[in-house]
């Protein structure tokens, strides 16, 4: 656990040094957009936490070198969680530029949200970003998974399913600041509790204090973290669930994952946040009044 803390907190610092040296860029008018007070805020900001993880193994990489730490070299699982980031970050950061939202037209020429707006799209011949970042999402959770499960068709494809709708989840609780974070967060103390196989989790926990270097400033408003960063978050964590877990808990993972995505595009999870006292309080803890 130990080495947990330690990945979180070398996490958050990669973060920081990269949101402070890629700041002035977000300050580009292409990068505005409406949060849900109306206010102009960068968006995309999210796309430093793939960034800051790269930062990180690059500085393990040079550790190594040196005779410190883990010999220089990516694999495992580690490199698997680096290729989610960086492949959902590049399909979020496309979805957040080009495709539309707060008040901004989209470049596809539609505002379609969800699975039901993407996919009937389609039936009408336009491919949506969002459309984009859905099968593109699935060949990136199907490429991370596939070393873990080896030869069995059937949990490739449960897994997969995990890592993609758990990417989509993040993205649907997006709609406050810090709310992503803050539930990302604690999930990731749950599994980090719960997973028979911690060392799985060092490339997650990597990602997760990169999210908590973003934390203070999304909950003051001061950027949105986007599907660049949304999507990476939950796909992470989808992800060390099936690197760090059993088959039994991921199943039971995969159905409540499922449950929640299908409620979401039924139901506003900030009217259901909004109606419990205790879940109100937690979202709305930090921000800005």
């Amino acid at each position: 656990m130990t080495s947990i803390v330690a990945a979180v907190m070398v996490g958050y610092m990669g973060a920081r040094l990269t949101w402070l040296a890629a700041r002035p860029m977000f300050a580009l008018p292409a990068l505005a957009r409406h949060n849900y007070r109306g206010r102009s805020l960068p968006t995309a900001a999210g796309i430093v936490l793939p960034l800051a993880a790269v930062l990180v193994e690059a500085g393990r990489g040079v550790a190594g070198a040196f005779g410190v730490g883990d010999p220089p070299g990516i694999g495992g699982v580690r490199g698997l969680t680096l290729l989610a980031a960086l492949g959902y970050g590049l399909l979020g950061l496309l979805d957040d530029l080009a495709g539309g939202g707060g008040g901004v037209p989209a470049v596809d020429g539609g505002a379609e949200r969800g699975f039901r707006g993407h996919l009937g799209a389609l039936t009408q011949g336009r491919v949506t970003t969002g459309a984009l970042k859905l099968f593109g999402g699935g060949v990136v959770a199907l490429l991370v998974v596939a070393p873990i499960v080896g030869e069995s068709p059937g949990r490739l494809l449960a897994d997969a399913a995990l890592v993609a709708l758990s990417a989509n989840l993040a993205n649907l609780l997006d709609r406050a600041p810090g709310r992503t974070v803050k539930c990302g967060v604690g999930a990731f103390v749950v599994l980090a509790v719960a997973a028979s196989q911690t060392w799985a989790l060092s490339g997650a926990a990597v990602v997760v204090g990169a999210a908590l270097g973003l934390l203070l400033d999304d909950l003051h408003e001061r950027l949105m973290l986007g599907d660049a960063g949304s999507n990476v978050l939950g796909a992470v964590l989808g992800l060390g669930v099936v690197a760090a877990c059993g088959t039994t808990a991921r199943d039971c993972v995969l159905v409540g994952v499922a449950a929640l995505n299908v409620a979401g595009e039924l139901v506003s999870f900030s009217r259901v946040i909004d109606a419990v006292a205790p879940l109100r309080a937690l979202d709305r803890a930090g921000r800005r009044p």
